[in-house]
């Protein structure tokens, strides 16, 4: 940054100096006539080095100007030019004062220079503008080169939002300092061990806080500089719940934190064009193996580069899974000084998997971890997060209401804590739910959640949830109310942990076709278990162990909130297919003519003729509708809704850039539709 800035100065100098070297050049050229060529020759030079300057200065204060990487050869340059011009102007300047010039008049200057002393002038200046030149030329090139690579990579096609550090993962939280201390520490000495393993394998139940130490082992690694990229798995978005994107993105994140990497990861892209196509095994080795290969050996990486991979048992695919786990397992730790840290919870076919590859990871479980120091860890968080609560609710109270200073107390702090160890998660949904302002103020919300605690025999995610669903049908409220209530959420909340992929509110009352209100309404009532931002963001679930607890089949008889799933999917598949029929046509863009290319129309234009709905319709009808085991008559419905718009679904399918899911999906529904036609024909004889 300080070499930056000694460039701009210099060029502020050397303009400031040029000009004044022009202005004296001209003097002289109206007054002296014996060395007229000389002062012509000098003034040329001068007034084409300020050109370069002028350009140099542009470039610097454009939005490429930080990227120049000769700024030392610049600086080098810029300073010879400034002695150079210095003395050029002192001598210039004659030895009467500017009266004593005033009144004798320019007529009686004498040129200052011989012509060796303007021709070494000439040459002084031309080095230095010849160096700035080559040096802009070359770092012209590089930029050019930079934009090239950058253009290449950014052709694949990543998860949105699988990053520790995007969007999606913003709100999300790290440990809070002085809690999994000793847990953080083995990380990095398994990092730093050229002995180590490739794999630190960290795996704990639903809720243990995998994800928040997953997030701040990415933060550190980055902050470190090894972090080569992040994945973070999550079911019910549609790019985060497999293998399909999850080396691209990866690649993608490793060129852009790694750029002595970018050149390769852009020839094995120029290689084979279609390499994201590929089964995930090549397109590990030629987007990730291969490259790292070639700029470890050209030492243009850090010693270990680390890989963050959260929640793996939220891929979809049991098979892709297990594949991952053999793909990496079997990338050798020193060759490509790989380091992968993972977590997932001890599903069978992730235990299974590393059953087989003993040899290649480390692991702790983290419910393994001793009470004590997990409780120590939650005392804090909790600790923590009451005195932010009590000092949010006293900023905005009455006198007679705010909290006294030891509130909550140590025996309900010490209470809440036995209550979630080893959960992580119960901590840090209880603290959501208590500080909900929606709900009542933070002494009466803590009530509830003690109430239910001392009431409740059930498990540990009846005590996290339980007091939060049952907020929601607190009041004087007669059956019918009740009953409304719950099938509301039934909608809403079970649409939302439904969906493959995550739709704001607004999209959720259209895809839905019920009001907005019924959608805010419940969706205000539970801040402390969804991530609600505006009417246009995401509607997301803040854990997975929230969706498990609604869906889980042993809380049908018990929980008056369970949730369906098979109907949950065969309400969606309905929808989505009114949607579709609503607002799909022929030529639904208006183009002018047949086999216009997509690229020709204006995506904006795409985004009103098929708003987020439609758009979500489209991709995911058949996930729904196969996933809800439709019978006969189901199939029906879809089988009408082909006869009259399948070009028009496959049109606006070319459109959203998902031509190549269609065959996938038709094969999907195929058999279906075929025993549901009244005709009893398979589908590729229907179209």
């Amino acid at each position: 940054m300080a070499e930056a800035l000694d460039v701009a100065s210099g060029v502020i100098a050397v303009v400031d100096m040029s000009a004044k070297a022009l202005g004296l050049c001209s003097q002289y050229a109206g007054a002296v006539k014996n060395a007229k060529a000389d002062i012509e020759l000098l003034g040329k030079e001068v007034a084409d080095f300020l050109a370069t300057i002028q350009n140099l200065q542009e470039l610097l204060n454009g939005p490429r100007g930080k990227a120049l990487e000769s700024s030392q050869d610049v600086c080098s340059a810029i300073s010879d030019a400034v002695s150079t011009l210095a003395a050029l102007a002192q001598m210039l300047v004659p030895a009467t004062s500017r009266k004593v010039m005033s009144r004798v008049g320019v007529r009686s200057l004498t040129w200052p220079f011989k012509w060796k002393d303007v021709e070494k002038i000439i040459q002084q200046l031309a080095r230095c503008r010849d160096t700035i030149s080559l040096a802009l030329s070359v770092d012209q090139m590089a930029l050019i080169q930079n934009v090239d690579h950058k253009l290449v990579i950014d052709r694949l096609r990543i998860a949105e939002g699988a990053s520790f550090d995007s969007h999606a993962e913003a709100n999300n939280p790290t440990c809070l300092p002085n809690t999994r201390v000793e847990l953080l520490e083995d990380v990095s000495r398994w990092i730093a061990d050229p002995n180590s393993k490739t794999i630190f394998w960290l795996n704990g139940m639903a809720g243990t806080g995998k994800s928040t130490i997953a997030r701040t082992v990415a933060r550190t690694r980055s902050d470190h500089g090894d972090l080569g990229g992040s994945f973070f798995f999550k079911r019910g978005e549609a790019d985060r719940g497999n293998l399909a994107k999850f080396i691209p993105t990866l690649a993608r994140q490793l060129a852009s934190r790694m750029p002595g990497i970018a050149p390769d990861i852009k020839n094995a892209i120029d290689a084979d064009p279609g390499i994201c196509g590929k089964t995930v095994r090549e397109q590990f080795e030629k987007l990730i193996q291969e490259p790292l290969s070639k700029a470890i050996e050209a030492i243009k990486v850090p010693s270990w580069i680390v890989m963050v991979i959260d929640a793996l048992d939220e891929c979809e695919r049991d098979e892709d899974i297990r594949l991952l786990i053999r793909i990496l397992s079997r990338t050798p730790a020193l060759r490509f000084r790989l380091r992968v840290f993972l977590t997932s919870r001890p599903e069978l076919p992730i235990r299974l998997e590393f059953s087989q590859v003993r040899d290649t990871y480390q692991d702790v479980i983290l419910h393994e971890i001793p009470s004590k120091i997990v409780a120590k860890d939650i005392q804090t968080y909790l600790a923590e997060e009451f005195n932010q609560m009590r000092e949010d609710f006293n900023a905005a109270a009455r006198e007679d209401r705010k909290l006294p200073p030891d509130w909550p107390g140590h025996e309900s702090v010490a209470e809440l804590t036995k209550m979630a160890v080893p959960l992580f998660i119960f901590a840090a949904t209880l603290c959501r739910f208590i500080g909900e302002r929606r709900c009542g103020s933070p002494p009466m919300q803590l009530r509830k959640v003690l109430d239910h605690g001392k009431s409740s025999s059930g498990s540990q995610f009846d005590l996290t949830y339980g007091p939060i669903l049952r907020s929601q049908l607190d009041g004087q409220l007669s059956e019918d109310d009740r009953a409304q209530i719950i099938q509301d959420f039934r909608l809403v909340i079970g649409t939302i942990i439904t969906l493959a992929d995550p739709l704001s509110a607004s999209c959720l009352s259209r895809l839905l076709d019920t009001r907005p209100d019924v959608v805010d309404t419940r969706l205000d009532m539970l801040h402390s278990v969804l991530s609600v931002q505006s009417d246009d963001s995401p509607v997301r679930l803040l854990h997975l162990s929230f969706r498990d607890y609604l869906v889980e089949p042993d809380q049908e008889a018990t929980n008056a909130f369970w949730v369906n799933e098979r109907s949950a999917h065969q309400t969606l598949a309905q929808n989505c297919l009114r949607v579709m029929a609503a607002r799909l046509r022929e030529n639904i863009c208006g183009m002018s003519y047949p086999g216009m290319r997509r690229s020709a129309v204006d995506s904006q234009r795409i985004a009103e003729v098929l708003p987020r709905e439609v758009q979500y319709a489209c991709r995911f009808w058949a996930h729904h509708w196969t996933a809800s085991s439709c019978g006969e008559n189901d199939g029906m419905a879809v089988y009408g809704f082909f006869k009259e718009h399948l070009l028009h679904w496959v049109e606006a399918m070319s459109l959203l850039g998902r031509a190549r899911e269609v065959i996938g999906m038709l094969r999907q529904t195929a058999w279906w539709i075929g025993v549901s036609s009244p005709q009893r024909r398979p589908l590729k004889v229907l179209i």
